[in-house]
C-alpha cells in the first residue's frame, strides 16, 4: 500500500496513541505469524487503518496484552487483541498488494529496480499464493484492480476520475465484504471508494515531479491539470465525501483514532505532500 493513511499524533490523547500503536504492533505480529518474519517489512499505515476499521465495525478488539517487540526484544509494547480475522485480512491485503506492486515495478521500472524486484519476487509470490488461498476474494479484488489500471495506462481514455477509479473500486469492494446488510454495504462502498480515490490521487500528486522527469504515467501530467487550486479541490472532495459516509457508520471502538485520521491525519499528510515543492499553501 501507499502509506498515506496516517494519524496526527499531536491531536491524540496519550491513551489513544497507545491504542493505535497496539493495533500497529498487532498487525506486525500477524504478518510474521502468517507469512514469516520478513513480511513484517511491508507493514504499512494504510493496512493498519484497514485493520482498525474492521475491528471497529465488528467490535472485535477485546483488550490489550503486554509484550515485547518482535524486532527489538528489549523494547516493551502492547498488542491489541482481536477476536476475529481482521488482522489476518489486513495482512493478506498487505502481501497481495505488495506482490502486485512488485510485478508492476518489474514491468515499468528501470534496469536496476527490475533486477532487484526479480530477485525478491519468489518470496513475494510465496506470500501472495498463501494469502490468495486463505482470502480468494481479496486476491480477486486486488488482481482486478491491477488489470484495470494496466489497461487504462496502456491506451485507455484518461481523466482524473478514470485514472483513480481502479484503486477506488478496489477499496470500495474490500470494505463491502464487511457489510452486515445492504444499507451498511452502500455506506461502506461510498466510504471505501473515496478513501481509495484520495489515496490514488495523493500518490499521483506526490510522484508528480518524479513521473514528469521519467515520463511515467501520471493523470495530472496527462491532463495538464496540476494546478494548486485544482489538486486541492479534487483531494478535498474525496475526503469530504468519505467523511460524510463515515458518519453514517456505527463506529464505537477506535472511534477517536479514526476521527483523528480523517479530520487531522489525512489532511496533514495532504498538505505535507502538496507543500513539498511550495505549490500549495495552507488554507
Amino acid at each position: 500500500m501507499f502509506g498515506y493513511l496516517q494519524i496526527h499524533k499531536d491531536e491524540l490523547k496519550v491513551k489513544e496513541y497507545e491504542a493505535y500503536k497496539s493495533a500497529y504492533c498487532g498487525l506486525c505480529r500477524q504478518l510474521g505469524r502468517d507469512y514469516g518474519v520478513l513480511a513484517r517489512l511491508i507493514l504499512s499505515y494504510d493496512c493498519t487503518f484497514y485493520a482498525i476499521l474492521l475491528m471497529s465495525l465488528k467490535r472485535s478488539c477485546s483488550g490489550f496484552d503486554d509484550g515485547r517487540c518482535r524486532f527489538n526484544p528489549l523494547k516493551k509494547c502492547k498488542y491489541a487483541r482481536c477476536e476475529d480475522d481482521a488482522y489476518s485480512k489486513a495482512a493478506a491485503v498487505s502481501v497481495i498488494s505488495a506482490y502486485y506492486k512488485l510485478v508492476d515495478d518489474i514491468n515499468d521500472g528501470g534496469f536496476f529496480k527490475r533486477l532487484l524486484c526479480r530477485i525478491i519476487k519468489p518470496v513475494f509470490h510465496h506470500w501472495q499464493k498463501r494469502a490468495a488461498a486463505g482470502y480468494p476474494q481479496i486476491e480477486n479484488i486486488v488482481n482486478q484492480m491491477m488489470k484495470s489500471q494496466n489497461v487504462l495506462e496502456r491506451g485507455g481514455e484518461v481523466n482524473i476520475d478514470s485514472a483513480a477509479n481502479p484503486t477506488a473500486e478496489m477499496t470500495a469492494s474490500l470494505l463491502e465484504l464487511e457489510a452486515k446488510d445492504d444499507s451498511e454495504r452502500r455506506v461502506l462502498r461510498e466510504f471505501g471508494y473515496h478513501i481509495g480515490r484520495w489515496i490514488y490521487l495523493i500518490d499521483a500528486a506526490d510522484d508528480y515531479e518524479k513521473d514528469k522527469k521519467h515520463g511515467s504515467f501520471n493523470p495530472f501530467i496527462i491532463t495538464g491539470s496540476y494546478e494548486a487550486d485544482y489538486v486541492s479541490s479534487v483531494l478535498n472532495q474525496s475526503l469530504a465525501r468519505a467523511y460524510d459516509a463515515y458518519n453514517l457508520l456505527d463506529i464505537i471502538d477506535f472511534k477517536p483514532i479514526i476521527d483523528n485520521m480523517l479530520l487531522y491525519g489525512f489532511p496533514k499528510k495532504q498538505n505535507s505532500v502538496l507543500q513539498k515543492e511550495g505549490e500549495i499553501k495552507d488554507e
